[in-house]
């Protein structure tokens, strides 16, 4: 008969103690300090994304309400007498009413020496400058009415014929031009000089006068 000469091993509750990990009152300090740490840089990263967020809602703000618009050109009337009166080159006269509007709330604009400028098939057939320099408040609209003729209108007989000819199929079409050099002006603050380019077109029916589809129409407007 064969002896068991394992040794037996007891086991109690004194051991299992002995095997469970102890923790100190430091390590357990510096996991609250650690925790309280994490915390601490989640709440200023919230508060500095925050306040970051709320700039740039308050930037975009003010460049909304501090972006210009530009002017606004309508042409009301455009009328060539001549076409109802049967007359010819030398007498003909280009009669021409618009309105430039600011629509800035907060902005004026500063005005150089308006010129206009009148084009058929782009060949300029005359022009003259038009108001001498002037400040426009915000929200205000100016009238830009006179006439072109004379030295102020270059049209050839050639070109008059043309100009007929175009009548007689039931509309004339010109290019009637606003050119100035223009700044923005906030408070005491200019803005840098634009030139700034209106450019209408305007039909004119046989009878001398703007067609209807052509009347208060706003005009393209851009800067060079």
């Amino acid at each position: 008969m064969r002896s068991d000469n394992r040794i037996p091993i007891q086991s109690g509750p004194e051991n299992g103690r002995a095997l469970m990990r102890h923790h100190t009152a430091r390590y357990y300090a510096h996991r609250v300090k650690e925790s309280l740490t994490t915390r601490v840089s989640k709440l200023v990263c919230a508060i500095f994304l925050f306040l970051l967020f709320l700039v740039g809602i308050i930037t975009f703000i003010l460049w909304l309400s501090l972006r210009p618009h530009r002017p606004r050109f309508h042409v009301e009337e455009f009328s060539i007498p001549a076409f109802a009166q049967g007359g010819g080159p030398e007498t003909a006269q280009i009669i021409y009413n618009a309105t430039a509007r600011n629509a800035n709330q907060n902005m004026g604009v500063h005005y150089d020496t308006m010129q206009l400028t009148v084009f058929y098939q782009d060949q300029n057939i005359g022009g003259m400058p038009f108001l001498p320099p002037f400040y426009q408040e915000p929200k205000n609209t100016t009238i830009i009415a006179g006439q072109l003729g004379g030295d102020t209108l270059r049209v050839t007989s050639q070109l008059w014929q043309q100009i007929l000819a175009d009548r007689a199929r039931g509309q004339v079409v010109f290019r009637f031009e606003i050119t100035s050099i223009i700044r923005f002006k906030i408070s005491t603050w200019d803005s840098k000089r634009h030139t700034m380019h209106a450019n209408c077109q305007v039909g004119v029916g046989p009878n001398g006068f703007i067609l209807a589809t052509y009347r208060d129409k706003r005009c393209p407007v851009y800067f060079s």
